[in-house]
């Protein structure tokens, strides 16, 4: 918090202090005395200055972000009055008072006329009025860069959460598949570990980054495939067809789940042999990918299949590939099937 305010201090010091030298510069050789020009240059930038700060950090939050514009148009032109009256006051009796020489060759200053005038208020508007616009709109794109870095922020943490909440989900699945091996002294266990090891390596080193090559998560879904084999055996029968045309990238576990989901709510709760078959086509265009697996037969209509790693994939497809993927899910009376579409040219 410290470091804004003092961000914003230092860059509104800045802008006024070229609003300064602006005009200091435009009147510095009009007249020889250096201490009036400073003065009288100061004190403009002094009423530009309390004018922003009451139209920009008043005004405009209390009134014109309320959707209370004709409270906002009034009270802002009675300010803008109210800072020429006090130009006009100051004027004549401190500048006018003190520096007599350089005010007897200007035309006439009479206050009562010019504080009722009109066309006097409409004119010396430009002025009082010049640095607010501009600091306003500086304002503006500055606030809105900040809003979109803060949305990019958002959704890289809300992206971190998800893969965070994803890789445990995988992990303590593939645990339990370890255990039940386990405690069957498998001699497959060792094995098992192995790819445990390579994927495990991947998913916390690897994974970081939002897209990665399509080639690493083909791996990725080797290794886990022949980890369900190990504790599948001849229950299963998995068919992987690729076709890879290029090397494109893809966002990191986002297979993995629909994978994954396969095997637990297909063939883990399937009596007789079940079958998976997986597809993925890619080109530069796209990444087109197909599975297909079997439904239990004693599968029960009633229990919600959709997990909380299926709704987080879902999640992160809606941040990485927003308005560029289709996702279509089939169910029958004898398997699930899946299609999903990524759109690369659109994203990455």
């Amino acid at each position: 918090m410290k470091n804004i305010l003092s961000k914003n201090i230092i860059r509104n010091s800045i802008f006024w202090g070229i609003m300064f030298l602006y005009l200091l510069s435009s009147y510095w050789y009009r007249e020889h005395d250096k201490t009036y020009i400073i003065t009288y240059i100061g004190f403009k930038v002094f009423l530009q200055f309390l004018l922003c700060v009451t139209i920009v950090y008043y005004l405009i939050p209390t009134f014109l972000n309320k959707k209370k514009q004709f409270l906002f148009v009034l009270l802002s032109l009675i300010a803008i009055y109210l800072i020429q009256s006090l130009y006009g006051v100051v004027r004549v009796y401190y500048f006018a008072s003190n520096y007599p020489e350089i005010y007897k060759r200007m035309p006439p200053y009479i206050l009562k006329d010019r504080m009722v005038s009109i066309i006097v208020f409409i004119r010396n508007i430009t002025w009082v009025l010049f640095p607010t616009v501009i600091f306003i709109a500086i304002k503006y794109y500055r606030d809105q860069k900040d809003l979109i870095m803060l949305k990019e922020q958002k959704k890289t943490t809300e992206l971190n959460l998800l893969k965070n909440q994803l890789n445990p989900h995988f992990l303590f699945n593939t645990l339990n598949n370890l255990y039940a091996l386990a405690l069957k002294k498998s001699d497959k266990t060792p094995e098992v570990i192995a790819k445990l090891s390579e994927i495990l390596d991947y998913i916390l080193y690897q994974c970081k980054d939002n897209y990665v090559s399509l080639d690493k998560e083909i791996e990725l879904l080797e290794n886990y495939i022949a980890l369900e084999k190990v504790r599948y055996g001849n229950r299963v029968e998995v068919n992987f067809e690729k076709q890879i045309k290029s090397d494109v990238k893809i966002a990191p576990l986002i297979l993995l789940t629909f994978v994954e989901n396969a095997f637990k709510h297909g063939i883990s709760q399937e009596i007789d042999k079940g079958f998976i078959t997986l597809t993925i086509v890619a080109s530069e265009a796209e990444i087109k990918f197909k599975l297909k697996n079997t439904k239990p037969s004693l599968y029960n209509s009633n229990k919600k299949r959709k997990s909380i790693g299926m709704e987080n994939i879902t999640k992160q497809l809606d941040f990485l590939y927003l308005g560029a993927y289709s996702l279509e899910v089939n169910e029958t009376n004898k398997d699930y099937s899946l299609e999903l579409i990524l759109k690369l040219n659109e994203k990455i």
